[in-house]
């Protein structure tokens, strides 16, 4: 991500400023594009997915390190308390033995860990998909939470717009009123108007607060940074509508019919790991061992039939206090599954089971997913008209005004007409920036349907 580094050392000074001055604001400008990245890089949700792919990477080499050669140690002392006795007096043991072996086995044929190991890759790739959707799903909520701080903005710009024009309004009728030029009705209803107004404006102040508060939470973003979007909803819009990209109806891309089927992979991958637990394995062992006996109640004995030819083997009792022995072995094992209460038949039919019921999910979730498709393109096509219409009633409207502004300063209307004027102009723009945002919602659904994953060079020109 080509915009990361110039953003976290953005934000690196921006907390190193409130430490070092104690403030409790400071701002962030963000392009859309830059947000969409951000979120990526530090939302939580998509950090715990690429961890899942981490951890089936880890079970992945779990797995395959079943294949190499294992190596063991050990060690054991052992004390003898009451030894072995013979007729006649004669002990057989040790009194103190001590022992040391280590013990190598190389798996020649695992079948069973052959077939883990490529559904330990599906398992990876399901959880990389996985991965895919928490990024889909993300993006498309960060533009929808940018527009809406876009459009909450431009929609105080416009009521702040009209409250200046109807306090312009208030103040001449005021005027005119003093001088005996307008009815006190004017006056008052020119007054009503802009407190009607006034509840409306609060409300969407509001309603900026709680669209920059869901923003900062998809970049983890600390609250006491302000964001300040980069842009405007017109300039959003002319950059889909001059993508030019059609409208298709393709799914492969779509991540949830993609799980499917990669978790129908799994599953068959599943089924022959159970099989393959029918399969004989081999293994090639080794194991060396190192024994020392304390033989002192042996060497005397030994000692005593010194006179009926034992004198070598005395002699090399006598060398040392413990008598050495080193044994190696190795060997080929081979394990044939015979009978195991019948829990790897029952595994199979399961693993089959859940195929069944993956099958008919799949088959349903690709007729939702078609449905959610035209769905979308019907939203958004229908958006579109919607906001090329309401852009021409904007127009109209404000040349309405124009007019019933001109008309009621000339004396020939009302202000009830001048009122009514004002409050559809102010309604059409506000329905407008409404069309454009969902129109852009609708884009972002459709995108996220289809599986449609950002650019990440992707540049967006306020």
């Amino acid at each position: 991500m080509r915009n990361m580094g110039n953003l976290k050392l953005r934000l690196s000074l921006i907390a190193a400023g409130l430490l070092a001055v104690g403030s409790v604001s400071a701002q962030l400008r963000l392009t859309l594009d830059e947000a969409v990245q951000m979120a990526l890089s530090e939302n939580p949700t998509v950090r715990i997915a690429d961890l899942e792919v981490e951890r089936c990477d880890y079970v992945r080499m779990q797995t395959r390190g079943s294949l190499l050669p294992q190596l063991s140690a050990e060690g054991t002392y052992q004390r003898s308390i009451v030894k072995s006795t013979m007729r006649g007096g004669i002990s057989f043991g040790a009194d103190n033995t001590y022992t040391a072996t280590a013990n190598l086995s190389v798996p020649l044929f695992a079948p069973a860990v052959y077939r883990t190991l490529k559904l330990n890759r599906t398992q990876m790739a399901a959880a990389v998909e996985s991965a895919r959707s928490s990024r889909l799903t993300l993006v498309a909520e960060v533009k929808k939470a940018f527009y809406n701080i876009l459009l909450a903005r431009q929609s105080l710009a416009t009521l702040e717009e009209s409250r200046r024009t109807i306090q312009q309004t208030v103040d001449d009728t005021k005027m005119k009123y003093e001088q005996g030029l307008a009815s006190e009705y004017d006056y008052l209803t020119a007054r009503v108007e802009l407190s009607n107004l006034l509840p409306t404006i609060t409300q969407t102040k509001n309603s900026i607060d709680l669209a920059e508060l869901q923003l900062k939470m998809y970049l983890s973003i600390p609250e006491t940074v302000a964001v300040e979007p980069v842009g405007n909803l017109d300039a959003l819009r002319d950059l889909v509508l001059t993508d030019g990209e059609p409208l298709s109806t393709d799914v492969s891309q779509n991540s949830d019919l993609r799980a499917l089927d990669i978790q129908a992979e799994v599953l068959h991958y599943q089924l022959k790991a159970a099989n393959a637990a029918r399969i004989p394995t081999i293994a090639a062992f080794g194991s060396a061992t190192i024994t020392g006996n304390d033989m002192e109640d042996f060497r005397q004995m030994m000692q005593g039939g010194a006179e009926s030819g034992t004198g070598e083997a005395v002699a090399a009792l006598n060398s040392s206090k413990y008598y050495w022995t080193h044994p190696i072995t190795v060997g080929l094992q081979i394990s044939i599954p015979i009978f195991s209460g019948l829990t790897n038949s029952y595994k199979a039919r399961e693993v089959r089971n859940r195929l069944v019921q993956l099958d008919l999910q799949r088959d349903y979730a690709r007729r939702q997913t078609a449905v959610a498709v035209q769905s979308a393109i019907n939203n958004l096509l229908t958006a579109r008209e919607t906001m090329l219409a309401q852009a021409k009633t904007m127009e109209q409207a404000d040349k309405a005004y124009r007019i019933s502004d001109t008309r009621f300063r000339a004396g020939a209307g009302t202000i009830l007409e001048l009122n009514t004027a004002q409050l559809n102009r102010t309604q059409a723009h506000l329905n407008y920036s409404q069309a454009i945002y969902d129109y852009l919602s609708a884009q972002a659904d459709y995108d996220q349907i289809v599986g449609k994953e950002p650019e990440r060079n992707e540049k967006v020109k306020p």
